[in-house]
């Protein structure tokens, strides 16, 4: 298979509105693509589409990315020879190694006609946004296979790979899909929530009675344990168990031989108040910790335990069955109530204790792995901010020739400048998207590089975020967690914005 045939999907699918013509374009194409009986194929093609490299990270960041050879006219590249070539770029390491990956790079990109060097791009970096997501995904391979649905969506949650699930049903038949089932070590896709507007609603929409518990401001863990052996996986399913020592002690003292197991790994103060998130998650990028403060580890539902799957089972039950091999101390808190008085009182206590809101939880609900189910909903606070528009990068996908991911900067009253804190596209609407293209054209400065536009910094916007952590990646050493845009300010000029030193009360 081409990678043009994959380009030229990939944009039939970004230009197409209704989710049903994405669907048959994909599966169309998968089609094709499984009619070699080659299992790889199939696999890397549904990680493009869904944005994804299965490579994961290859040392390819933005910068590298800025000069492009000019490209080739007749396209000649080949999933599987591009996707050779990435995993080579990945395994290039030690001295020199940055060149030489600039040099694969480059004989990548001179070999690829315009089209494909667009769609490469962004995929490299993460720009590949085309309304291809897991659900579009999932129902194009059902009817790429002739299976149904639900089922390459239950495969996939409980191999928590989409590819894998593909490439077994596209290549070895429907019957494939039966092949994947709940196994202790083989991680899940962690089941998600919706946002509820507060405790009132989240009861509302669960039926009067909810399950709320403190939504710890740490990192979620998925523990796997055989005998001894224990294994720990992070949210995107990365495995971290040399990383977290501590947490497999924990799992190893508890009375039970096979589990898997939900959690929070959170680092925290000697008065037990959580250090900020980025303490916690420089225990994940280090590959020894020893040098590094300890983890907590706190568990919140149970999938599997002594040979029994519990995924299907209701809440309450799972929750009963967590009780039972895991002392208090070690387990998340919670309440079940029907007052909203009582969930509010529980809220309140949570923040108070430094935690970033409340899980409400329906008593009833089955765990819905790899999914954003109805049955938990997330409550906390919101944070805004007033920053300043320091540029913005043309779109992709929907948004191609619209003005879209926008960079934030908070004012600096020590240089009179502004001091960039990270980038977001959230929360944009068309309209938005729409007038923002305009505005920010007028307000452009100097060249276009065709990917990032520097425009006047004198458009203030309104940003909600989750948080704010530690980052060596921008100047003012802070990064927003989770922004995303809630309005444009016409009413505050740039001198009203927040600053830097506001923004960083919030670390803590």
């Amino acid at each position: 298979m081409l990678l043009a045939d994959v380009a030229a999907a990939s944009d039939d699918v970004a230009s197409a509105s209704a989710r049903l013509a994405k669907v048959d374009r994909i599966a169309a194409l998968l089609t094709r693509v499984a009619a070699d009986g080659e299992a790889r194929p199939v696999a890397v093609t549904v990680s493009w589409l869904s944005g994804e490299l299965p490579q994961r990270q290859i040392g390819v960041g933005r910068a590298a990315l800025r000069s492009l050879p000019s490209p080739t006219v007749t396209p000649t590249l080949t999933v599987a020879g591009v996707d050779g070539r990435f995993t080579e770029i990945g395994a290039v390491a030690g001295p020199g190694s940055q060149a030489r990956r600039a040099d694969l790079l480059r004989e990548l990109f001179t070999a690829a006609t315009h089209s494909e060097q667009t769609f490469l791009r962004r995929l490299l970096t993460g720009e590949l946004r085309q309304g291809a997501l897991a659900g579009v995904m999932a129902d194009a391979v059902a009817r790429a296979a002739g299976v149904a649905a639900a089922e390459v969506r239950r495969a996939a949650m409980l191999a928590g790979d989409l590819p894998a699930v593909a490439a077994a049903v596209l290549t070895e038949g429907p019957a494939a899909v039966a092949g994947f089932r709940l196994r202790v070590g083989q991680p899940v896709g962690p089941m998600l929530a919706q946002t509820a507007g507060g405790v009132t609603d989240a009861l509302e929409r669960l039926g009067g009675t909810a399950i709320f518990e403190a939504k710890l401001d740490g990192a979620r863990v998925q523990i796997h344990r055989t005998g001894s052996d224990v294994s720990v996986y992070t949210r995107s399913l990365d495995d971290v168990t040399h990383r977290l020592p501590e947490v497999v002690e924990v799992v190893r003292a508890l009375p039970a031989t096979d589990l898997i197991a939900d959690a929070e790994a959170i680092a925290l103060r000697a008065d037990g108040r959580p250090h900020p998130f980025q303490v916690t998650a420089a225990r994940f990028g280090r590959k020894d910790p020893r040098d590094l403060g300890p983890l907590s580890v706190f568990f919140f539902d149970l999938l599997h335990v002594d040979g029994r799957d519990l995924l299907d089972l209701p809440t309450d039950e799972r929750i009963a069955a967590l009780d039972t091999i895991v002392p208090a101390t070690q387990r998340v808190d919670r309440i079940v109530t029907a007052d909203a008085e009582a969930a509010q009182s529980f809220l309140d206590r949570t923040l108070a204790a430094g935690h970033e809101g409340v899980m409400a939880k329906s008593p009833t609900a089955p765990y819905e792995a790899g999914r954003r189910g109805a049955g938990w909903l997330k409550v906390k606070p919101v944070h805004t901010l007033d920053l300043v528009v320091l540029a913005v990068e043309w779109g992709s996908g929907r948004r191609t020739g619209k003005l879209s991911n926008i960079h934030l900067g908070a004012r600096d009253p020590d240089s009179d400048g502004f001091v960039m804190l990270g980038k977001t596209f959230k929360g944009m609407t068309d309209a938005m998207l729409a007038w923002q293209t305009e505005r920010f054209r007028a307000l452009q400065v100097g060249d276009d590089d065709g990917w990032v536009v520097t425009v006047q910094p004198v458009q203030v916007v309104e940003i909600a975020f989750d948080g704010v952590q530690r980052s060596s990646r921008y100047p003012g050493g802070v990064a927003l967690r989770f922004a995303r845009v809630l309005r444009y300010r016409h009413d505050k000029t740039p001198d009203q914005a927040d600053t830097i030193d506001m923004v960083r009360t919030f670390l803590g």
